[in-house]
């Protein structure tokens, strides 16, 4: 059925529905928001990738200590939205898309204990679970949803833990709406987190449809949505290869949806289902920056037909509610000198937001002070040739100026611990085509994290539409000198990745734990201040015609490597 689009969302705060009151009360049905055909209109405000972001910050993520220079976010902005426009939509649902741990001293210094506390203040109607929320693994995740007082949902997960089994449910059903709302979990959690070994992530759309089918078996509802924390391109197969499922609300991959600069899609973004119904998917970027708002009109049969909203930018603009924001700034008190104490400067931006795409500038700089580190406190027989880490695990800028210990704590908020590893040649070969290419070469499945390396080792990757993510490894220089597939190289790397995380490496055995990747940089950044430093090409796109060459080498070698056996 083609869309008819109520309203456009000119109005930061302006959510008054596109029909006159008197047609959203049928006084035949005698139910509001029930029309006199029998749609139904709903207000769903949605939030995603918070990652402890209680307070306001800057827009590279950190402590937002001059608002003049701009401030983003912060619940106590949210609770003033909802408190200024949720009574005049009392057929509304507050829904909460999961990784709200990790990110901040919110959370580094009181664990879950403050976040719970404020997901309730603001009264959420269900949450889904992200992959951080296992961080701490099964039993600590339990307790903090144990505090909460709405339902968690998310259909994919099997576990035996006897809390997380008592508290998280495929769906819940909101009887005074007629609604049904599925939860799903990346199953890449294992990899990219900490959950027990008999916590199991199945495939989330299987689990979606599977869900819709027993909803749709087993009552008379034929109202369902969403709450993923899957990432938006898994969002659209979802919605593509699934049926009955008009209404996704997503998370994860912190993707901008809206109509301003920068945006990666339309709000919402619209694909056809396998029935060629259109289903519609929303999401609301990362850190509480963006408040998600929409209103959908359902028909009889659950699909839907029409709706209205934006996402509402949380800035300067919008009040902080007074009295979420008294407690929020008492909560800080016990962290706050620690967090100011100024461990250096820096004469650049170490920014962090390319990361995940290419060679970024505090990438280098912790990759070169984990390299450093261990020079330091090692003989040349046993130095590390290189450090890598997964780009996932550099969480914010650090901006120019002074550099405070929160700062630090903010870019890497995770406790990672700094290892030694040795590889083979061949096997780092092909992790490092596995990072390049998004698929593991041992393994086959996806690399959740793009790399980032200390100076010592200089990778370059171009062009292949063939691999999944567009790009192929080229070639890879270690200590001046080609790689050597025959030889052994020593690594200095996190924990996290040591032990399989993002899937980059088979985990390794036997690991002797060091210091902190914080802890670390706070040293380097005291030894190298003022820091400046530049990009220096150690990650290299190069040209197709390059990388055509190396494709063609590597295809000759192969089919030689074929003849010979």
């Amino acid at each position: 059925m083609a869309i008819k689009q109520l309203l456009t969302a000119a109005c930061l705060l302006g959510l008054a529905f596109a029909v006159h009151e008197d047609h959203l009360v049928s006084r035949k049905l005698n139910k509001r928001f029930i029309d006199d055909t029998g749609n139904y209109n709903i207000s769903f405000y949605h939030i995603n990738d918070v990652h402890a972001h209680l307070d306001q910050y800057t827009s590279s993520g950190t402590d937002c200590t001059d608002p003049k220079k701009g401030c983003f976010g912060g619940y106590s902005r949210v609770k003033t939205i909802l408190k200024e426009t949720r009574p005049s939509h009392p057929d509304s649902l507050l829904l909460n898309l999961g990784d709200e741990f990790q990110g901040t001293m919110f959370f580094s210094f009181y664990g879950g204990e403050k976040i719970a506390d404020t997901l309730n203040e603001i009264g959420f109607d269900a949450m889904t679970l992200g992959n951080h929320e296992f961080d701490r693994g099964d039993d600590y995740l339990g307790e903090f949803l144990e505090n909460l007082t709405f339902p968690i949902v998310s259909a994919n997960i099997v576990t035996d833990n006897k809390v997380l089994n008592r508290t998280i449910k495929p769906f819940h059903i909101f009887p005074e709406y007629e609604l049904a709302i599925i939860g799903v979990t990346t199953d890449t959690t294992p990899s990219i987190s900490s959950p027990g070994k008999n916590t199991i992530f199945n495939d989330p759309i299987v689990a979606v449809q599977n869900t819709v089918d027993l909803i749709r078996a087993t009552t008379n509802i034929t109202r369902i949505a969403a709450i993923t924390h899957i990432g938006y391109d898994v969002d659209q197969r979802l919605a593509k290869e699934t049926s009955g499922l008009y209404f996704i609300m997503g998370g994860h991959s912190h993707t901008p949806l809206g109509d301003f600069e920068g945006a990666a899609g339309p709000y919402p973004t619209i694909v056809e289902n396998k029935d060629g119904d259109e289903v519609f998917i929303v999401t609301a970027y990362r850190w509480g920056e963006y408040f998600g708002y929409i209103d959908v009109t359902y028909d009889a049969q659950g699909k839907v037909l029409a709706y209205h909203g934006a996402p509402i930018h949380l800035t300067n603009a919008t009040a902080q509610d007074e009295g979420l924001q008294k407690e929020i700034d008492e909560w800080r008190v016990p962290f706050e000198e620690y967090s100011k104490q100024e461990v250096g400067y820096s004469n650049v931006v170490l920014d962090q937001t390319t990361c995940q795409q290419k060679e970024c500038l505090l990438g280098d700089f912790v990759s070169d002070a984990i390299l450093q580190y261990r020079l330091n406190s090692t003989t040349p027989e046993t130095a590390p040739d290189f450090t890598l880490i997964n780009a996932g695990g550099v969480r914010a800028t650090i901006d120019e100026g002074p550099i405070t210990r929160g700062e630090v704590l903010t870019s890497f908020p995770f406790s990672n611990a700094v290892v030694d590893v040795t590889i083979s040649g061949d096997k780092l070969w092909n992790a490092l085509e596995g990072v390049v290419a998004g698929v593991n070469v041992d393994n086959g499945k996806p690399v959740t994290s793009f790399l980032q390396v200390s100076r010592g080792i200089k990778i370059e990757y171009g062009p292949d539409s063939k691999s999944q993510s567009g790009k192929v490894l080229v070639s890879v220089t270690i200590g001046g000198k080609p790689l050597d597939k025959a030889a052994d190289y020593k690594i200095a790397t996190m924990d996290f990745v040591a032990g399989g995380g993002d899937n980059i490496f088979a985990p390794f055995e036997d690991l002797v734990i060091l210091d902190t990747v914080d802890e670390v940089l706070v040293a380097h950044i005291g030894a190298n201040t003022p820091v400046d430093i530049a990009l220096d090409g150690r990650l290299s796109e190069v040209n197709k015609c390059k990388a055509g060459k190396a494709i063609a080498r590597r295809a000759r070698t192969r089919k030689m490597e074929k003849v010979s056996l």
